[in-house]
């Protein structure tokens, strides 16, 4: 098994430190076993570095900061990078993910994030600054992170869209 070298890991370390980390939802979960109740935990985190990457991670542990720290390595590992045109993003889309349907406008420039709690975290960690989005169903937070993360894998840059049409 190879070992990585001492500056493949602080490029590593470098690429991961700007990263900002947010914990978006976090569920506990009772079991009731013969000794009483056992406790644990599920995390939803997403990172971002604020310059259009972002990432989210849903895990699972019996300690809380344990789901914290493997939902935060799935994030890094899940990253996406979403094109903007501007401060913005290029056009208009309509999602649908489960019972959530999320809908993004591209909005002038100083409007600022109009969204709900967990769109907004995901707009703004990707480094999205005028953005106009509206949950139109469902109210659960992990559907509502995946439904923002498909409306910005659906995105489209002007450039891209003339090169797939020839």
């Amino acid at each position: 098994m190879a070992k990585h070298s001492d500056s493949q890991r602080k490029d590593k370390d470098k690429v991961n430190s700007d990263l900002t980390e947010k914990v978006l939802h976090i569920n506990r979960c009772s079991k009731v076993v013969k000794g009483g109740r056992k406790f644990s935990f599920s995390a939803l985190i997403v990172v971002g570095d604020g310059k259009g990457r972002v990432g989210y991670g849903f895990a699972k542990a019996n300690e809380l900061t344990d789901a914290i720290r493997k939902g935060g390595e799935s994030a890094r590992k899940e990253m996406i990078t979403v094109p903007m045109k501007g401060t913005t993003i290029p056009h208009e889309v309509l999602v649908h993910w489960d019972g959530s349907i999320l809908l993004l406008k591209p909005a002038p420039e100083g409007t600022g994030v109009i969204a709900g709690s967990k769109v907004r975290a995901v707009l703004e960690l990707a480094g999205i600054k005028d953005v106009m989005a509206k949950n139109m169903g469902g109210n659960n937070p992990i559907n509502q992170a995946k439904a923002a993360f498909k409306a910005l894998k659906t995105l489209r840059s002007r450039e891209t869209i003339k090169q797939l049409r020839g």
